[in-house]
């Protein structure tokens, strides 16, 4: 038993702390509720917010708790999954977001694995890890649902098993696999392979090592490719915008040409905005930026009718 006072509501997967419907609805409840999960390092709540929360209306000072001793960031992940398996259900846009901070915080897990914890599909999450992390941050293992790790390239690791065999034709399979990290069934095929005087790495892997290079290579090129002004007289425009009396003196003009500058960046200054939104909230971010620059491509839309109506 701990008081309430004593526990932190903080760095939930939820986009907002609660959701008060629910928490009357469980206030009204007159049995006991199950005990809330803490993170015993921080006294924050892992699972059961709303819980608490109803407890407090109940005027109730101490609860009952189950105690987690792990890391900050194993007490994330079994928030997501406490909240995925019961309780209210985390939005679609609530578990991406705790995936992009899953991959981060848990490289090594597979796509599979995580997109277990956070009730999405495999191909999104490896969509978010994508846009999340890079080759230099990226593990060269993964950890499945299963517990087992598992060399992410593994046409590498049949490369190393081949060039055992070479200098050391007389070694064990157990030994092959254990130099070349890989399983005891892959160096038997390797050396089965290699006997046979076939590649050691079978075609549809090398097909998958390619296309897998050509993707990181892809990716490496956008992400050193130079952003362009794609109108290079985009400030004169607005300092001549600023200028014109007809919006210069009127109250709706003097709102548009806030709402411009504020949109306004100088060479590159909107770097320092990416650089400022931390890892876990790029995916919030991003989609207001996507639905922002739709609003305004409406706005322009509709000036050009205007603009062409008035014409003609």
């Amino acid at each position: 038993m701990v008081t309430i006072d004593s526990l932190l509501l903080a760095d939930s997967p939820r986009r907002t702390t609660h959701d008060a419907a629910h928490v009357q609805a469980m206030a009204a409840v007159e049995e006991e509720l199950p005990p809330i999960v803490v993170h015993r390092p921080s006294m924050r709540v892992i699972d059961g917010v709303h819980r608490v929360l109803a407890y407090q209306l109940r005027g109730v000072e101490s609860v009952a708790v189950r105690f987690f001793d792990g890391s900050t960031e194993d007490a994330f992940l079994l928030s997501v999954k406490s909240n995925i398996a019961h309780g209210l259900p985390l939005a679609l846009t609530e578990r991406e977001k705790a995936a992009s901070r899953i991959v981060l915080s848990h490289a090594t897990w597979s796509d599979r694995a995580i997109a277990r914890a956070v009730g999405l599909s495999a191909s999104t999450v490896a969509a978010i890890r994508r846009c999340s992390t890079d080759d230099s941050v990226q593990s060269n293992v993964r950890i499945g649902r299963d517990g087992r790790a598992r060399p992410l390239d593994i046409a590498a690791g049949r490369i190393r098993a081949s060039q055992v065999i070479a200098t050391r034709p007389d070694a064990s399979v157990r030994d092959i696999a254990r130099e070349a990290g890989v399983s005891v069934g892959t160096a038997h095929d390797v050396r089965v392979r290699v006997l046979g005087g076939l590649d050691p790495v079978p075609a549809k892997q090398q097909a998958r090592a390619v296309r897998r290079q050509t993707e990181r290579s892809q990716s490496a090129s956008q992400a050193v490719a130079p952003v362009t002004d794609p109108c290079p007289d985009l400030h004169d425009r607005f300092r001549q915008l600023r200028r014109d009396p007809s919006l210069k003196y009127t109250e709706q003009g003097r709102f548009l040409i806030r709402k411009l500058d504020a949109c306004m960046f100088e060479e590159d200054g909107w770097r320092a905005f990416i650089d400022a939104v931390p890892p876990h909230q790029a995916m919030d971010v991003a989609e207001l930026a996507r639905s922002l620059a739709a609003l305004w491509q409406k706005i322009a839309d509709e000036l050009n009718c205007h603009s062409a109506a008035s014409v003609s």
